[in-house]
Parts: structure tokens; sequence; C-alpha cells
């Protein structure tokens, strides 16, 4: 399913909903239904806010499911539509209590690998990225940007995101995430990066 294709169903949700562009993946999980029974699911396509999926199960739009992929617990999401052996789906949202600016709320996952960062109205670098969290990644710099000041990250395969620079030490910045990645999105980037 591709990031433009809507299924031709009767089965949408009454209210349109904004898509963003989601990447294609192939992994295979589980979805758990409110009564306890176990599908076997292929996650065809992912973005922060939600996935497509091949299922035999006959989901309900608004049905609240959750998904399981690489035994990695339990995500709360929501059915948009059912169609054809495949389903949209978009996870619920994290509670999220009111933050200090740039404090650290999560623990960071040592990795290695390369970003795209460009700040904004200039040039894209790939960068070193170090450590990395839902919430915020460790980079490398090539052009100094300011405390405080945004920029896009993009992780291959993901959508950029909006990050402010909360601090700079020599060639090294922490970047917090203007929205937090969801905790599936973030645990299936960790796996494809160090995998």
């Amino acid at each position: 399913m591709g990031a433009t294709a809507r299924p031709a169903s009767s089965k949408l949700t009454s209210a349109p909903i904004e898509r963003r562009e989601r990447r294609p993946v192939s992994m295979r999980g589980y979805a758990v239904r409110a009564d306890g029974s176990n599908h076997e699911i292929l996650l065809l396509d992912l973005s922060y806010e939600g996935c497509g999926i091949a299922t035999l199960a006959e989901l309900e739009p608004g049905e609240q499911i959750k998904l399981s992929v690489l035994r990695r617990g339990g995500i709360d999401a929501e059915v948009r539509w059912c169609s054809g052996g495949k389903a949209g789906l978009v996870f619920a949202e994290e509670e999220e209590g009111p933050r200090e600016h740039c404090k650290r709320n999560a623990e960071r996952i040592t990795l290695t690998a390369e970003v795209i960062v460009r700040r904004l109205g200039k040039t894209n670098f790939t960068v070193s990225v170090f450590d990395a969290s839902p919430a915020g990644c460790k980079i490398d710099l090539v052009e100094r940007p300011a405390v405080g000041e945004f920029v896009l990250i993009r992780f291959e395969g993901l959508e950029p995101l909006q990050a402010e620079v909360c601090w700079i030490d020599g060639h090294v910045a922490g970047l917090r995430f203007e929205r937090p990645m969801h905790p599936a999105v973030f645990d299936l980037l960790v796996e494809r990066l160090t995998g």
C-alpha cells in the first residue's frame, strides 16, 4: 500500500483524517483484540502516528487493539479502516505531562548511525548520531547552530522531525524532538539501526 493509496470501502471512518507520509516496511507481529484473540499481521508501512497492516482478521473501524511487533510489548492502536485483507491503524496518543525546557525525560540508547540534519533555510548535512531516545538524540555537528535553534533531522526510512538544539559541547549537540516518537516507532527504528 503506497502513501497515497486509500481503500475503496464503506468501512472508512466518517471523519477524514490527515495522514503523514508512511514508509514501507515488512515486519511480522500480532494484533490482540479486546476479547483476547490474537491475529497474525504483517506490518506494511509506518509513520510516527500509525501504520498499515495485512491481516486475515475482519477488524472494525474504531476498534481498539494492541499491536505487538518484534515482541516489544503491546502498542495501543485504533483501527481506522479495514478492507481486502489490509487495515490502517493510528497509534494511541501517549500521555504527556508538562515538560521543563530541554530536560531529558527518557533513557538514551547508545548507537552509531548516520542521519540527515538541516538548519532551517540551510543545506542538508549527513552526520553521526551517537545515542537516541524517543524524545531526542546526540549528534555530531558540521555547522554550529545556536542553543534554542530548531533543526530538521531525518533518520533513514522515516520522515523528518523538527528538533530543538538543547546544548552544544564542541562539535557535539543534544537535540530534543518537538514531537517525541511513539515508543513503538522508536523500537522499530533502533531494531533497524542496530540489527
